[in-house]
């Protein structure tokens, strides 16, 4: 049995109500949509493709009229949590948010976010879940400006993913215990849950619905664990990776996996589908809360993760390389009465920020590197193509620029057919993804930097590189 907002509420641990617009707010068009962004956390990219893992939204995707967009080539440029929520926030790369690494959450400018511009134009908005790692900062505002309704989740270490956690309610820190309806995401489904039901009723909303699900150490709610210990659950195809001779030297570096290794991620892998199904249910609760507001229809889901997450393939567990494993999130947008569809086109977390920004009528953020997905969903013919057609990208610009005690700095470009890695060291990877000159090789197990029938793509690629400093790119945005 899932709790409901009434019994979280009984447990004193929701907050007071939306704080309403002051009297010079501008008014929004009324034909402006509601907008739900829900981002899990480390959630890796084949979970949504596992059977039983996300039984109600799985169950959506399924439906030709559900509405579902599917954006499987979506990439996070800089595959690490607190760059990669800076830039859902604000459409900016890492380089120019300044959030190079998990440390750097402080270096964010809060005025210069999607929720302060939403806010601006009228919108009611509202922070449910993890904001940036280790807020709230010494110093800095407990509540960063443009939110009318703040709930957010302190991370402090692996141990308060899901309980003995605070919140911070509209600025007041409230600790959460342990016990059985204190798991996290269900009390934050329910904070979403109470957020939507009172929003002002002449404005359109945005929600932020960050939990963090399935964060190690993969703890799924008590009534979800074991459910899933009969599933059959094959090694990727990159697991353990027996030969590294190729691939750069933090690679070479790592230990050979153990079949008690192997065991032992596959043993993650299922805790971490457990876990999703307390998301699931949040999904279910926040869709019941829509209903009741009798707003489904007039709210647009998007639904993300903030970056991959590698169980043993390269012999890595973590993010913050340059594979697909760590870079790779799925991507789904819902919009009602559209058909279900898939776009293969190459898209960024950094086109979230401008999505958001068209759909309430206002334009990108200034520093954006990305663009708008609403002409790739919105609007669809009855062929479900799009109505109105847009030259799109073909590559994919990502980066690692912070400190970190094995991986290298560096930079790559994912294209539809190719990935090439840069490294602060020197060294370089290319992978021909779709077989463009010899086998393909969709796992980047086979690295063809040294192959001279490759001299001339590579060539290419790394011109297109800024390769000649490994500082950021540009100073963080004023």
């Amino acid at each position: 049995m899932r709790p409901t907002a009434a019994v979280v509420l009984a447990l004193g641990t929701i907050a007071a109500s939306v704080a309403t617009a002051g009297p010079d707010a501008p008014v929004v068009s009324p034909d402006r949509p509601n907008v739900i962004l829900v981002v899990s956390d480390d959630q890796t990219v084949e979970s949504l493709e596992v059977e039983g893992a996300m039984p109600y939204l799985q169950s959506q995707l399924a439906d030709p009229d559900g509405g579902w967009t599917r954006f499987p080539n979506t990439f996070a440029t800089t595959p690490l949590c607190c760059p990669a929520r800076a830039t859902l926030l604000t459409g900016r790369t890492s380089a120019v948010t300044g959030v190079l690494d998990n440390s750097d959450g402080a270096r964010l400018d809060p005025t210069q976010t999607i929720a302060t511009q939403l806010h601006e134009a009228g919108y009611a908005t509202a922070l449910v879940g993890k904001y940036l790692n280790d807020y709230p900062f010494p110093g800095g505002p407990v509540l960063p400006p443009g939110w009318d309704r703040w709930v957010a989740k302190t991370n402090i270490s692996d141990e308060t993913v899901y309980a003995g956690y605070t919140l911070v309610v509209d600025g007041v820190p409230r600790s959460v215990g342990a016990g059985p309806w204190t798991y996290s995401t269900d009390v934050l489904a329910a904070e979403a849950a109470v957020s939507i039901a009172s929003m002002p009723p002449d404005r359109p909303f945005f929600l932020w619905f960050s939990p963090s699900a399935p964060h190690r150490p993969w703890t799924p709610a008590p009534r979800h664990a074991g459910t899933l210990a009969g599933l059959d659950i094959p090694d990727p195809p990159a697991a353990g990776e027996a030969d590294v001779s190729d691939k750069p030297s933090w690679v070479r570096s790592l230990p050979p996996l153990s079949a008690a290794d192997l065991d032992t991620y596959r043993e993650e892998r299922r805790r971490e589908y457990e876990t999703l199904l307390g998301l699931d249910d949040a999904l279910r609760t926040i869709d019941d809360a829509l209903r009741a507001r009798n707003a489904f229809e007039d709210t647009i889901v998007l639904f993300l993760t903030d970056n991959g997450y590698a169980l043993g393939e390269h012999r890595w567990e973590t993010k913050s390389c340059p594979y697909d494993v760590c870079t790779r999130v799925p991507l789904l947008v819902r919009r009602d009465g559209s058909p279900a569809r898939t776009d293969e086109r190459l898209v960024a977390n950094t086109d979230i920020a401008p999505t958001i920004s068209e759909l309430a009528g206002l334009p990108p953020i200034g520093g954006t590197s990305g663009e708008s997905l609403v002409p790739l969903f919105g609007g669809h013919g009855g062929d479900g193509q799009p109505t109105r057609q847009v030259r799109w990208r073909d590559a994919v610009h990502m980066e690692f620029l912070g400190e970190d005690p094995v991986v290298p700095r560096w930079r790559a470009i994912r294209t539809a057919r190719l990935l090439f890695v840069a490294y602060e060291t020197g060294e370089r990877e290319l992978y021909d993804l779709a077989g463009v000159r010899g086998p393909a090789d969709p796992f980047q197990l086979d690295d063809r930097s040294g192959d001279p029938g490759y001299r001339d793509l590579l060539r290419k690629l790394e011109a297109s590189l800024p390769l000649g400093d490994w500082e950021p790119l540009a100073e963080p945005a004023p």
